[in-house]
């Protein structure tokens, strides 16, 4: 599926990589390969990123969401190792843990500016 829009919610165990447009959402669930909770290996989470930034190839705009520091580990490890997925990413807002169709609102509600830039006047 090929989309304008991608919101990721993560934490350095999982990934929720949710692709969508006005009428479609996609679903990709990464996990970290570890199998020790809160290891943090970092040769685990070079991984787990790496499968994050794959999924997000191709995306125009991503946000970010999710609980503690992973959100800004993996915008880093972007700069750093994926710069076309660096650059698709728009914000990073701190949330809990809510289901994948509260992250897909919030992601919507979010974009909405985006979206209404994109509108033909002659439509309106």
């Amino acid at each position: 599926m090929t989309t304008f829009h991608a919101v990721v919610w993560l934490d350095h165990q999982e990934a929720h990589v949710l692709m969508f447009d006005r009428e479609h959402v996609e679903t990709q669930r990464i996990k970290s390969r570890s199998h020790h909770k809160h290891q943090g290996k970092p040769h685990d989470t070079a991984t787990l990123f790496a499968d994050i930034a794959k999924a997000l190839q191709g995306t125009h705009e991503v946000l970010l969401t999710g609980p503690g520091l992973a959100r800004d580990a993996f915008r880093d490890w972007c700069k750093a190792h994926q710069s076309a997925v660096a650059h698709s990413i728009v914000d990073s807002i701190a949330s809990d843990h809510p289901s994948d169709a509260q992250v897909v609102a919030l992601a919507r509600q979010y974009f909405k500016k985006f979206d209404q830039t994109t509108v033909d006047p002659s439509h309106a």
